[in-house]
This record gives C-alpha cells, structure tokens and sequence, in this order.
C-alpha cells in the first residue's frame, strides 16, 4: 500500500479505536483505561501529522526546495514525541489523587472486554505500518506503527493490572498503572524525538550500512583500479532525509582522463549506490592524481 494511504488508514483505525476506548472508560471509570484512551488521542493526532508529512515529503523538488521535500517527515515525528510527553503529563495529572483515595471502577467486565477488542485493532495496524513505513522508507509511518505498537503493549498491561486489581480488590493498582503508562509513553516520545532531531540534524547513515556501501563501491570499481582508471575513492559522506538517501564522494582519477571516461565511471558508480539502496542520490567530485590520499584504496 502507498504510504499515502497507509497514513489515512492509520487514521481512521485510530478514531475507531478511540472511541472504543473512551466507551470502556466511560463505563469503568478507571484511570488506567483513561490513560490507555488518552494515548489513542495522541495516535490521532499524530496520523494526522503523518498524512500531511506524507503528502508535503512525496512532492518534487522544485526551485525553493530543491533537495525535495523528504525532511518533511521528521517534523511529524517530532510533533508525536512532544504531543506523547503531553499525554504522559495529563494522565500523571488525572491518576495522582487517585493515589490516596483510590475508588474501584464500575462494569469491569464490559469496559475491559471493549478495550480488549480496541488493542486488538491497534495491534494489526501497528504491524502494518512498521512493515510498510519500512518498505516505502517513510519514518513518519514508521514512527506512528511503532507508537502505536507502544500503545498495544501498555494496553495490555493495563488489562492485566486492572483484572487483577478487580480479583484482588487491590485498587490502588488503578492509579499506579495509569502512571507507569505515562512513564511508559514518556520513553517512547523521547526515543521519537531523538531519532527526528537526528535525521534533521543530517546524521550519517549507521555503520552497518556504511559497510555495505563501501564493500558495493569497492566491487563496482575493483577493475578500473586494476587498469589504472580509478586510483582510490575517499571522503565517502552520507545522510538520510525521510525516504530519501544522499551520499558523496570524491573520486581520484589520472589527470589525463578524457572527461567523458571519467563521467562513465561516475555513472557506474551512482547506479551501484541506486541498486543497493533505491532512490539514492549520489554526488561524485572528480578530481585528479595529486589529491589522492596516497592509498591503494580508499573508502571513507
């Protein structure tokens, strides 16, 4: 599925589930379920963050924008960190005087049944958008299935807490589970916001691929060195805006090549980056022999 749509799907499973879980709240009262309820509001927002983030990143670049618009992503995940902390901050508010007049719910069995049924929706959506934020390399959708996968987990430990609460009698567990969540939801907005600072602040891709990248480069041009074409790549610089993938390089060559032998090896060169990682955009700077960094080979 296009992430486009991904993003609306996301959005109205999220509303749906919502709702479901303000109905078990509302016939409960507990404020475990209150904060399971309150972090949906977050999914909510935060799809609608990831359908505009979507929309704005798949533009073309054009004359203002003309690296594109790919970083428009991040924002949208940085806007779910912050709405999460809020969430966090709310459900600690609401919990809190709970802690020492603790009050036992009302219709348990419906309102736990209910929430059940809104965590199992909760749960297909969060696969499918990781699987295909991923696929599409969208971190904006990735994000959101990951949050929303938080979600599921938290629900069911609040199931868990309340029931046994409900058997026990123990209720002061309701108020104590609705500030785990928050606790919970707290660690998942900062992981959320640190991978967007990141991705805003240009980071490098992660060692592992950095490897492969250089191993494919290394492959694509054994031969030429060899042959006395290619005397060593350095200064290999790479960085990641949403789907998008850019690198550079510089490429050292005898100065006596023909111009156009040595765009054919540039050409070789962006195609093996566009085979191993799609839609990658590669920038090579040519230069001749004299600027070599006086090894055989050399990437990075």
């Amino acid at each position: 599925m296009q992430p486009l749509r991904a993003a609306y799907l996301s959005l109205a499973v999220g509303c749906a589930v919502f709702g479901l879980k303000w109905t078990a709240y509302a016939f409960t009262g507990s404020v475990a379920l209150l904060s399971d309820a309150l972090e949906s509001v977050v999914n909510i927002v935060a799809a609608l963050a990831a359908v505009w983030a979507v929309r704005v990143s798949r533009r073309p670049a054009d004359e203002n924008h003309p690296y594109g618009h790919s970083k428009a992503e991040y924002f949208s995940a940085v806007l779910e960190g912050v709405l999460i902390v809020l969430a966090a901050f709310t459900i600690v508010r609401e919990a809190w005087p709970r802690l020492f007049a603790p009050a036992p719910p009302q219709a348990l069995g419906v309102g736990l049944l209910i929430s059940l049924v809104a965590s199992g929706l909760n749960l297909l959506l969060a696969v499918f958008l990781v699987r295909s934020g991923r696929s599409a390399r969208s971190p904006a959708l990735v994000a959101d299935g990951q949050h929303v996968l938080s979600d599921v987990v938290t629900s069911l430990g609040v199931l868990l807490g309340v029931g046994l609460a409900w058997l026990t009698g123990f209720w002061l567990l309701d108020p104590l589970l609705a500030i785990l969540v928050a606790a919970n939801i707290l660690w998942v907005g900062w992981r959320l916001v640190r991978d967007s600072v990141g991705g805003l602040m240009d980071e490098s891709l992660k060692p592992e691929e950095l490897e492969q990248i250089r191993f494919a480069l290394h492959q694509a041009v054994q031969g030429l060195v060899l042959e006395d074409k290619v005397i060593e790549i350095h200064d290999l610089k790479t960085r990641r805006a949403g789907p998008s993938t850019f690198a550079e390089l510089h490429l050292v060559v005898p100065g006596e090549m023909p111009v156009a032998e040595a765009h054919d090896i540039c050409d070789r060169l962006e195609e093996t980056l566009r085979q191993l990682l799609p839609g990658a955009r590669l920038t090579v700077h040519v230069e001749p022999e004299f600027k070599a960094k006086h090894s055989t080979f050399t990437i990075g």
